[in-house]
């Protein structure tokens, strides 16, 4: 059994008005396609939860910035349709850019706050996209729920403010991060990792780990945060972009775990980008563990 591709906004649309009209319920994953098992975990929850389920897979130009980085980006719909097929997703919706940007469009959606700092201080103008495109995917699908991994947790505050602020009927699932057995969090990118350098990739998971422990038996923030980027660095990563200890629910700095916190990191090994981040918990309510 395949699932279904549609190509086309009144495709799609034809398509979810019959499922209305059915009383079914829809969900929709938002992809770049490059499949990988975190992916495929958010669809099986989302199979979990409605009656009819949407894979998007959309390559989006506005929010890459740079066109080299575009260009790299892995492109295998025929690999992420037979992914799917199994698990019983309703449909793989693969439109090109004039089904999301038509000729004209000068549209921009803008989400301020939660996107300031971490990501969006080192890729200006990425959420703008994300934003842009995610509110033209919910619209398109008329989707009740949309789900999404918390191993880019920065994007999932940023989608849950642009859809609360625009009074979009969707709700914002959010799924645990996926992870290898040695703890490198799943990514399109880790294809990129040459076999040393994927060696050495696991150990930003450990020194997060190490340090959200640290954190939440009350170590000095600034000071726990500079040894950290340090033991990154010694790890055999090239830079570390960001570590911060930022308030779960609006992304605001800590200098201590006075409220729910996450603990983010975005660093370079080679020519690729990992990302990652792990909720922190007082020590005196629970151990820390691989908790996204």
């Amino acid at each position: 059994m395949s699932v279904p591709i549609v190509r086309t906004l009144a495709g799609l649309r034809s398509t979810v008005a019959g499922w209305r009209r059915e009383g079914a319920t829809i969900a929709v994953v938002p992809t770049m396609g490059a499949l990988h098992e975190g992916h495929l975990s958010l669809v099986r929850t989302a199979l979990g939860r409605a009656d009819r389920v949407i894979v998007t897979l959309f390559v989006n130009p506005k929010q890459f910035n740079s066109a080299a980085d575009l260009a790299a980006y892995p492109r295998t719909e025929d690999d992420d349709a037979a992914k799917l097929a199994p698990l019983g997703a309703h449909m793989l919706y693969v439109p090109d850019a004039e089904q999301i940007y038509p000729q004209g469009f000068a549209t921009t959606v803008s989400v301020t706050g939660v996107s300031d700092g971490l990501c969006g201080a080192f890729r200006p103008g990425h959420f703008d996209g994300v934003s842009t495109v995610v509110a033209k995917l919910f619209l398109q699908t008329g989707a009740d729920m949309a789900f999404f991994g918390e191993k880019d947790f920065q994007q999932l505050q940023v989608v849950r403010r642009m859809a609360c602020d625009l009074d979009l009927s969707v709700e914002i699932v959010a799924c645990p991060t996926v992870r290898e057995a040695d703890g490198l969090a799943l990514s399109s990118r880790n294809v990129r990792l040459s076999p040393s350098e994927r060696v050495i990739a696991p150990r930003l998971a450990d020194v997060l780990v190490a340090t959200a422990r640290r954190l939440a038996n009350h170590a000095p923030v600034t000071a726990t945060l500079d040894e950290a980027k340090a033991a990154i660095l010694a790890a055999g990563f090239d830079s570390v972009e960001y570590l911060e200890l930022r308030a779960a629910d609006d992304l605001a700095p800590l200098g201590g775990l006075d409220r729910p916190a996450r603990l983010l990191v975005a660093a370079w090994l080679g020519d690729t980008r990992l990302i990652d981040n792990l909720e922190v918990i007082n020590s005196s309510q629970e151990q820390i563990t691989f908790a996204a």
